[in-house]
């Protein structure tokens, strides 16, 4: 086996297969990627058993065949080379050899048979959405999931199809992030699958965006998503995720629209001096003004002031300055709704013109 092509064309997969490699592994071949060479194209497959990675390119000088090479050792080998250097990798025996102009590296292999393949996929749903479309969805709600918490299937991203909606939700039991985006074709019946942390940022490193079409293909226990020139698959969590309709707020009837830049600014200065444990600030409302006031346990404070569009008289809330920083960030307009009903209820946050992204902060108690 062996094959040629350019240092840029081998660097840009090998960077996305990569990354699904674990540093720390059980089995001696997860360290490796596995290398197929047939009709002209290669293909590159890195996995960790729960999410696998596949890239293909073109490659020229080709003799069929497959082997695995230490994943790690080929990327450095290959960012190292010079600019335009054209790579040659070749076989023989237990060995692989890297050539580039006067650079030559020797490594050692292990027999793709030994590589692990995920099981086949049964298939339960498959739809088709743009690129763009996918990586925006996942953008905007990522940050909301859990991070080690004993509920194990909040350590992941809710995507719920429902007729020709698609719909990613994240939570972490304080706040939940939600964005929802049309289905051209619709799907057959609802379907909710969580996808593990690991998974969703690795997606989010692959996804460019773009008008390209994407394919996902939902199983019982996966998911796969085809681009022209790579396939994700992921393991999904096995677990019921919460009814999260029920924890987007009813009824918050007091309304204040405020510039979205102006009230992020502000929130980071206030944050400056909240207590680091809970990183506590209380937001004031009356007719036409937002006040946000922090203070930490060196009797430190800090005060500022907005315009805002509100009739709400003498209404005080405290939150998490971070989840509302988070969920700003994911919106685009320049206005955003902030809806209430009291003290002690959820805040709802969304863009003035849409509600396709939603964010639920609960308060906090100051």
């Amino acid at each position: 086996m062996r094959f040629s092509l350019q240092r840029e064309v081998l660097l840009k997969p090998l960077q996305q297969v990569v990354n699904v490699v674990e540093r720390r592994h059980t089995l001696p071949v997860l360290a490796n990627l596995l290398l197929q060479v047939s009709d002209g194209r290669l293909a590159m497959t890195g996995t960790d058993l729960e999410v696998e990675m596949v890239a293909r390119c073109a490659v020229d000088d080709a003799q069929d065949g497959d082997a695995t090479v230490p994943a790690r050792k080929l990327f450095e080998i290959v960012r190292a080379l010079p600019d335009g250097s054209r790579v040659t990798v070749s076989f023989s025996g237990e060995k692989a050899t890297v050539q580039a102009g006067r650079s030559r590296f020797s490594l050692a292999t292990l027999p793709a048979n030994d590589f692990p393949n995920i099981d086949e996929l049964e298939l339960v749903e498959r739809v088709s959405l743009p690129e763009s479309v996918l990586k925006e969805l996942i953008e905007r709600t990522a940050f909301g999931m859990a991070q080690q918490d004993v509920r194990y299937y909040l350590n992941g991203l809710l995507l719920d199809l429902r007729e020709n909606l698609l719909r990613c939700v994240a939570t972490d039991g304080h706040r939940l992030a939600l964005c929802e985006a049309e289905l051209p074709e619709g799907v057959k019946a609802r379907k909710q699958i969580i996808v593990p942390r690991k998974g969703i940022l690795e997606l989010q490193r692959l996804l460019e965006g773009g008008d390209r079409t994407v394919e996902l293909e939902v199983g019982r226990n996966h998911l796969r998503i085809h681009r022209e020139d790579v396939t994700f698959t992921s393991k999904l969590i096995d677990g019921r995720f919460p009814d999260y309709d029920a924890v987007i707020p009813i009824g918050a009837d007091k309304e204040v629209a405020v510039d979205r830049d102006a009230l992020r600014a502000a929130l980071q200065r206030a944050a400056i001096l909240s207590n680091e444990k809970y990183r506590g600030v209380k937001l004031e409302f009356s007719p036409g003004q937002l006040r946000i006031i922090a203070h930490n346990p060196e009797q430190e404070e800090a005060q500022e002031e907005l315009e805002a569009e509100t009739q709400i008289d003498d209404l005080a809330i405290g939150f998490n300055v971070t989840y509302l920083l988070e969920a700003l960030s994911s919106l685009r307009e320049e206005k955003v709704l902030l809806l209430l009903r009291d003290a002690n209820s959820s805040a709802l946050l969304r863009e003035a013109s849409n509600d396709k992204t939603r964010h639920v902060v609960m308060p906090l108690r100051l």
